[in-house]
């Protein structure tokens, strides 16, 4: 199994087109971070976790051909606003894009899409096929996924795990039972907004503290502001086993 960091950053602080400060002037790709998502293939399955703003430039990037399946982790605008651009999909694949998410965030994408399910549809909107998820493990195709909540200040947000694999973002609080179902994970990517603490992201000093008590054998910090610096200024401050994760890095699981 290969995941692919589609994007590592997040809209959190000022706009990179106003913004003046080293890490958005960075000629670093390192320091590109476009909004959080991640892609997961298996041998004859694709699946994307979150289609922010930035989705479809993403997917042309990695030079994506198919999509089966998306995974929402929760309703705000920088992890479903891409989700129009499925339709490019619809039109290849003939079928609807089915869409995993909770009851709460299934409601969002109807309300922002509602152009998607009217009963007259105009011609080459979105099909989305919406399956709702609980902390039930489910297959998409030959892809086992267990889900796990997580809180991001008072909203449940969901994070995912594959196997020795698990993605967590938006998040500031792990409840005990989802520590339990991470147990035994070797590659954690989890949100590390910035070093100072924050009401709904964890820190970069949490970050850490999470995944040295869960024991993870390598971890990535993803949905990192501008405020976090330089990944070259950063990545050398971490222990070994850590670094900032980065848009297009790839992991083989």
């Amino acid at each position: 199994m290969k995941i692919t960091v589609l994007g590592s950053g997040t809209s959190q602080g000022v706009p990179v087109i106003a913004c003046e400060c080293e890490v958005c002037q960075s000629n670093d790709l390192l320091d590109k971070r476009l909004r959080s998502s991640i892609m997961i293939e298996s041998e004859g399955t694709t699946i994307v976790i979150d289609a922010g703003p930035d989705f479809r430039q993403q997917l042309l990037r990695e030079n994506v051909k198919k999509v089966d399946a998306i995974l929402i982790t929760h309703c705000h605008k920088d992890h479903i606003a891409g989700l129009d651009d499925v339709r490019s999909f619809n039109y290849l694949y003939k079928k609807a894009m089915r869409i995993f998410a909770g009851k709460r965030d299934q409601a969002r994408i109807k309300e922002e899409f509602s152009y998607a399910f009217s009963d007259e549809k105009y011609p080459g909107v979105p099909d989305f096929d919406l399956i709702n998820i609980d902390q039930s493990a489910f297959h998409v195709d030959n892809i086992f996924v267990q889900p796990l909540k997580v809180k991001h200040m008072h909203l449940t947000v969901f994070g995912f795990r594959f196997g020795d694999f698990a993605y967590i973002t938006d998040v500031n609080f792990i409840p005990e039972d989802s520590m339990q179902l991470l147990k035994g994970t070797k590659i954690l990517i989890i949100d590390a907004l910035r070093k100072n603490k924050h009401a709904s992201h964890f820190s970069l000093e949490e970050a850490i503290a999470v995944a040295r008590e869960l024991r993870i054998e390598k971890t990535y910090f993803t949905h990192v502001s501008h405020l976090m610096g330089k990944a070259a200024d950063i990545n050398p401050e971490l222990p070994n086993n850590m670094m900032l994760a980065y848009d297009g890095m790839q992991i083989e699981i």
